[in-house]
């Protein structure tokens, strides 16, 4: 029987303007990305997403991203390998003191937005943070684009992985995702992307934009929770996963 991940990034607010749909997601993830404070999250939003993952008996993941608030993780700056692996450690540092606080266990991490694609491609760049990970603790496990050179870092010093696809995205030919300045970048056709989860899960492949069919390794599937339906969406998701015999459950160590 095939079983998949469903992670979600959560805690990207300040405050005590959290984003409206995180509570509700819960129900449908079995994986939570909680921002660590450089491109989303806060001390408070930080301890209430931990709570709520644990409420709902979610696994925790940190999600470090570049220092970039005011862009949201999403522009790529130009950063050292020894750079990547002092933010990723700090980062991981900071959830990891609300984790330990509430008694419980932190199980991943997952780069977040640009620090997430350079590092897809970046030989450097991903053995920075995958060293990160492993040092600062070996039993976390890296969620990382399937194919990308995060999972082969991981491979190699024998960090575990989770191979990651997305609900939302497109895919370019060669296996990488469409870059979001690119107006095919994002699927918001309900049952498009549904096509391709379940192809994604069942098949270990999925359709380029070109439609070239591209196999990849699916142990994690993203769902974004800041679009307009997405609560809609993740509950689409999750019933039709579990309509067809899919286990959903988080990958651990």
């Amino acid at each position: 029987m095939a079983n998949i991940d469903i992670n979600c990034d959560m805690g990207e607010a300040f405050g005590n303007y959290p984003m409206p749909n995180d509570e509700t997601l819960f129900e449908y993830i079995s994986s939570a990305n909680i921002a660590c404070g450089f491109h989303a999250g806060d001390p408070k939003v930080m301890q209430d997403t931990v709570t709520l993952a644990i409420q709902n008996n979610v696994a925790i993941g940190a999600h470090p991203g570049l220092p970039d608030l005011q862009g949201f993780g999403r522009r790529e700056i130009k950063i050292s390998p020894k750079e990547a692996y002092q933010i990723t450690i700090y980062q991981i540092g900071a959830l990891s003191g609300f984790v330990k606080a509430a008694h419980a266990k932190l199980n991943h991490v997952k780069p977040h937005g640009a620090l997430y694609n350079m590092a897809a491609r970046d030989v450097k760049l991903a053995q920075a943070i995958v060293d990160a990970i492993h040092d600062f603790d070996p039993s976390l496990i890296l969620y990382g684009l399937a194919g990308s050179e995060m999972i082969n870092a991981a491979s190699k010093i024998g960090l575990k992985s989770a191979s990651e696809v997305f609900a939302d995205r497109t895919y370019e030919d060669d296996g990488f995702l469409t870059p979001r300045s690119q107006s095919n970048a994002l699927i918001t056709n309900e049952k498009e992307s549904l096509a391709q989860v379940l192809k994604m899960v069942n098949q270990q492949q999925v359709m380029s934009v070109n439609q070239k069919v591209i196999s990849l390794k699916a142990d994690t599937l993203c769902i974004h929770g800041d679009g307009e339906h997405a609560v809609e969406f993740a509950k689409t998701i999750y019933q039709s996963l579990k309509n067809e015999g899919i286990t959903i459950k988080a990958p651990t160590n």
